[in-house]
């Protein structure tokens, strides 16, 4: 007989056994705090009455502060008939567990902020100072930016949403200043028979200058789009279903489009700031009344002579041209923007609810995890920690 082998498992462990499979979750229920914006001519919300009152019927609860939605013409009494308590107090809506806004709060919000809440906002990376991070991390919070959250397929969805109200919206705002009672030349920008049609040029390939293109081209425009990126370009024709004039940026060809055209929409973005593609020189030669909007003055603006403005001032006159320069295009239709942002989060919302909680939701939820710039008071953005020369995480070993 041979040498008989020990085995390292016993007779029982041996016999086959039951699956053991996983616990289904409980359902969590989610208390979420909207206090009105208080920055500068901030009129959007993140959640529409509609929206509130889909989550409240799944067992959620809301304490949205008096006034919340006015700028997007939403009624505390909408909101109320929705399910959600409407606070006078700013502290009861900070109070809440998960947090949503439409602007980072200022220094003095976060101090109404419990610790260990969470953030939804935008964070505007370039207006942040080092002491909004340390505040955040003193009290704990895990915040997730607007800026970043990436769904599936790589898109930021929140931020291509904006840009597509930017893009339309550019062409709107030029064909009310065109008018003669704006202090425009009085062209209609559009096509009428026997009328040459506008010229418009779009500087940038993006989705803001799709959008822009899209809405030009639908009022019989001529369009014009310059970029750099013959990829971008290429997509941009693609997208459209039809081919326009396209150019890469070459000095001579831009300055001649420039002194034809009628309107110039800036949506060149850059990784930091965005590249100035139009100087003052060429700005001298335009046409007198010509109407440039620059999209881009949120990142510095792509022509020389663009300065930041307001939705209440919003124009001014240089070289003979009209610019407008407001950053925030977008608060200036709140109401379509409000429901834009508002249908991308009801959906996480209600998985974080499913998966019991934002803890589990984060771990499985990659779009929430490409968004999360702190995690429980540390710091996973590593574009921010460069910015602002602070220490880093990977939010991968923090999950661990």
């Amino acid at each position: 007989m041979g040498k008989q082998i020990s085995s390292p498992f016993s007779k029982f462990e041996l016999i086959p056994q039951e699956e053991c499979l996983e616990i289904a979750k409980h359902k969590g229920s989610l208390v979420i705090g909207i206090p009105k914006e208080t920055h500068y001519q901030e009129k959007r919300v993140c959640l529409t009455p509609d929206a509130v009152a889909a989550l409240t019927a799944q067992g959620h609860k809301f304490v949205i502060e008096t006034g919340a939605g006015d700028g997007a013409k939403f009624s505390d009494k909408e909101y109320s008939e929705a399910g959600a308590k409407i606070s006078y107090d700013v502290k009861e809506a900070f109070g809440c567990h998960i947090i949503l806004k439409v602007e980072p709060p200022s220094l003095d919000e976060i101090q109404y902020i419990n610790p260990q809440s969470i953030l939804f906002s935008a964070l505007q990376l370039k207006t942040q100072t080092k002491k909004y991070f340390e505040a955040l991390a003193s009290k704990r919070i895990t915040a997730i930016a607007f800026d970043y959250i990436r769904d599936e397929h790589g898109v930021y969805s929140v931020v291509k949403s904006l840009s597509e109200i930017a893009g339309t919206a550019s062409i709107l705002i030029a064909g009310e200043i065109m008018s003669n009672d704006n202090g425009g030349n009085g062209l209609l920008l559009g096509n009428i028979g026997g009328v040459p049609p506008c010229e418009v040029v779009i500087l940038g390939a993006g989705t803001v200058a799709e959008f822009a293109a899209r809405s030009a081209i639908g009022l019989g425009a001529s369009v014009k789009v310059f970029d750099n990126s013959i990829t971008k370009l290429r997509a941009l024709q693609h997208n459209l279903g039809q081919l326009i004039y396209t150019s890469t940026i070459q000095p001579k060809t831009l300055q001649k489009a420039l002194m034809r055209c009628d309107v110039v929409i800036g949506a060149a973005r850059g990784d930091a700031r965005s590249p100035v593609l139009v100087t003052e020189t060429m700005v001298e030669q335009m046409k007198e009344g010509a109407v440039v909007v620059d999209v881009s003055i949120d990142r510095g603006g792509c022509i020389e002579t663009s300065e930041v403005t307001t939705h209440k001032n919003p124009t001014f006159i240089k070289h003979g041209v009209i610019h407008y320069c407001v950053p925030n295009i977008p608060s200036r239709y709140s109401r379509t923007a409000s429901v834009s942002i508002s249908n991308i989060f009801t959906p996480y919302l209600m998985n974080i609810a499913e998966e019991g909680g934002f803890e589990n939701a984060s771990r499985i939820n990659k779009s929430l995890q490409r968004g999360m710039y702190f995690y429980h008071g540390i710091l996973t953005n590593k574009t921010v920690a460069d910015w602002f020369n602070l220490p880093f995480r990977d939010i991968n070993l923090l999950f661990l």
